[in-house]
C-alpha cells in the first residue's frame, strides 16, 4: 500500500483509496467497483470513508438511486484520475517485460571463464538481441547477488545458498599440462608421484589448496603435495608461464583446451586427474526467471557443450 503525502505534510492518503474513488465515480456504483476488484461493497465503502476522513471533506452524496460528487469530490476526481491513469500506464509499460528481450543484464563471471569464453559468448548473444545490453564484471571474488544487484552470476564448486537458483552448465575437468619445451629440458613425468621432482606452478585461487594435486586411484582419489617456484591467483598468468616452458600447470581444462588442441601444451595425465568442479549459472530466487536470463543461460551452456564436444573429438 502506497501513501501519498501532501506538500504541506498535513495529510496523507492511500493511493489505492484514490484509485477506488476514481473507479466509483467512473462506474457510478460501489457494487460494480467491488465486483471489478474482487472486494465486498463494505470494503469499498470503508476505503472511500477513510479517504473522506483523511481529507476532512465529503466527496460523494449517496442515495439509493445514484451517487453525486460534491464540489470537493469534483476537484479531487480531476487530480485523482491522473493517479489511476499513471498506474495503468505503468502496468502496461511492464506488461510482458519478463518475456521480452530488452533491457540490461548485470552479471559476474570468474576471470578464467570471462577471459576465454564468456566474453565472446555474451557479446554474441547481445548481437543476436539488439535490444539487450550486458554489464559484465570479471572477478574471482565471491560476489553477493542481492547486495550487488546482479541478475546472473557464473560460479564453480558446490552451491549451498538456498536463496539462489543454480543451474548446472557443465563439469569443469582439471588437467596437468606442460609445454614441449619444458619436457625437452627436464623430461616428462611418467607417473603422478614423479611430480615431486618437478617445478609445479601453483594456482592460488583454489579451495583445496594450490599444492595439493588430486588424482584418481583404485581406492578413491588421493592427493600429491607438489612444490614449485611460482604461484599466482591469476590463471591466465599461469597459462602463459606454462606456455613459456617454465613449469607444469594444474588448471581447468577450459583455460588451456585450445593450447592442447594445437600442441602448445601437453596433457600429461589425461585419465588420472581427479579434480572436477561444476560450473553453475546462478540467479536470485524467483518463480520464473525472465526470458532474457533463461536464453542467455542456454546460450552459455551451448558454448560450453561445444567446447567439450570439440575437445573430445580431437584429443
Amino acid at each position: 500500500m502506497i501513501n501519498i503525502i501532501s506538500k504541506t505534510g498535513a495529510m496523507m492518503v492511500k493511493a489505492d483509496d484514490l484509485i477506488l474513488f476514481v473507479q466509483v465515480v467512473d462506474h457510478g456504483s460501489f457494487s460494480k467497483v467491488a465486483e471489478l476488484n474482487s472486494l465486498t461493497n463494505s470494503v469499498v465503502s470503508k476505503h472511500i470513508a477513510r479517504l473522506e476522513e483523511e481529507l476532512g471533506v465529503q466527496l460523494l452524496y449517496r442515495t439509493t438511486r445514484k451517487l453525486t460528487l460534491s464540489e470537493a469530490g469534483k476537484l479531487l476526481y480531476q487530480g485523482a484520475k491522473n493517479v489511476k491513469q499513471a498506474a495503468v500506464e505503468a502496468i502496461d509499460g511492464i506488461y510482458g517485460y519478463a518475456e521480452s528481450m530488452v533491457g540490461n543484464i548485470k552479471m559476474s563471471v570468474p576471470t578464467i571463464s570471462g577471459d576465454l569464453l564468456l566474453a565472446n559468448t555474451v557479446a554474441e548473444f547481445c548481437n543476436m538481441h539488439p535490444g539487450l545490453t550486458v554489464e559484465m564484471s570479471m572477478e574471482n571474488s565471491f560476489v553477493d547477488l542481492i547486495e550487488g544487484g546482479y541478475d546472473l552470476v557464473i560460479r564453480t564448486g558446490e552451491m549451498s545458498d538456498s536463496n539462489l537458483i543454480a543451474r548446472h552448465l557443465i563439469d569443469s575437468q582439471w588437467v596437468i599440462c606442460v609445454s614441449p619445451a619444458y619436457i625437452e629440458r627436464f623430461g616428462r613425468p611418467v607417473s603422478p608421484l614423479e611430480l615431486v621432482n618437478h617445478n609445479c606452478l601453483q594456482y592460488a585461487y583454489q579451495t583445496t589448496g594450490a599444492s595439493g594435486w588430486e588424482f584418481k586411484g583404485e581406492n578413491g582419489n588421493y592427493i600429491i603435495q607438489v612444490a614449485g617456484n611460482f604461484s599466482t591467483n591469476n590463471a591466465g598468468s599461469l597459462r602463459q608461464i606454462a606456455l613459456g616452458g617454465n613449469g607444469i600447470a594444474y588448471v581447468p581444462r577450459c583455460l588451456v583446451y585450445q593450447d592442447i588442441l594445437q600442441g602448445d601444451l601437453i596433457d600429461i595425465f589425461p585419465d588420472q586427474v581427479g579434480k572436477k568442479l561444476g560450473i553453475y549459472a546462478v540467479y536470485p530466487f524467483t518463480r520464473q526467471a525472465p526470458l532474457k536470463i533463461r536464453l542467455l543461460i542456454d546460450h552459455i551452456r551451448e558454448s560450453y557443450a561445444a567446447i567439450g564436444e570439440s575437445f573430445s573429438a580431437r584429443v
